[in-house]
């Protein structure tokens, strides 16, 4: 059982090299914009080590710079991160009916859009301490990444550190334009949502809103006409 789970974790581990690699890149830029935020390196570090989401941490340090409540930071924070609720959910389907209750929790801390796709992936049960591999390699390169940035966002000339904060942006790019080229409807909603970005942050009938709270009226809205026009049709088994 030993050599086992030392080979499963070593399995993890080099499915993990190329994950943390990758987070070490965007979390850098994603310093950038911590430190832009006012945080220190530490501050910035610590919430990388807590929060294992680009998207969740990128809404945080916008909210951070935009001086919002702390009601808006939680209500943004779970709109971002719920998808890693149906991701735990469907990893649990995957362990085996004995695996303890920390077991599970600390994956489904640890559970990323990479980290679920190398493990859903797996075949047969999935064993924790395989996860268990892939994050000491993913979750170090996510914080290192973020300290790094902050740091470096005091040495780096202003022109890099503006080019590197427009990797992050990059990234998100690369998550909807993919769906955008294959549905018709994500596009148009796209194109909505940009539009009404602009008009609810230029309209002076909005104007005594804050930023965060624009966010989360535009998310609700556009996420509820979306779903009651375009549902999507569940697969029949047959």
């Amino acid at each position: 059982m030993r050599e086992t789970n030392r080979i499963l974790f070593r399995t993890g581990v080099r499915d993990g090299i190329p994950i943390g690699l990758g987070y070490f890149a965007v979390s850098f830029t994603l310093g950038i914009a911590a430190k832009n935020a006012g945080m220190t390196a530490f501050q910035a570090a610590l919430t990388s080590a807590l929060i294992n989401a680009s998207a969740g941490e990128f809404v945080g340090f916008t909210l951070i710079a935009a001086q919002a409540g702390y009601l808006e930071v939680m209500i943004m924070e779970a709109v971002a991160n719920a998808r890693y609720l149906l991701m735990s959910c469907s990893l649990t389907q995957k362990l085996a009916p004995s695996t303890g209750l920390m077991h599970r929790m600390l994956m489904g801390f640890y559970v990323t859009d990479e980290i679920f796709g190398v493990s859903i992936a797996r075949p047969g049960e999935l064993e924790p301490v395989y996860v268990y591999g892939v994050i000491s390699m993913a979750a170090p390169g996510w914080t290192l990444g973020t300290f790094l940035g902050v740091l470096m966002g005091n040495i780096l000339p202003l022109r890099l550190i503006s080019a590197l904060s427009v990797a992050l942006y990059g990234m998100f790019t690369v998550v909807f334009v993919p769906a955008a080229k294959e549905n018709r409807v994500v596009a148009c909603l796209i194109g909505i949502s940009f539009a009404a970005s602009f008009f609810f942050h230029r309209l002076p009938l909005f104007q005594e809103i804050s930023s965060g709270i624009k966010i989360i009226i535009l998310t609700v809205i556009i996420s509820l006409a979306a779903a009651w026009l375009f549902p999507v049709e569940e697969k029949q088994d047959s």
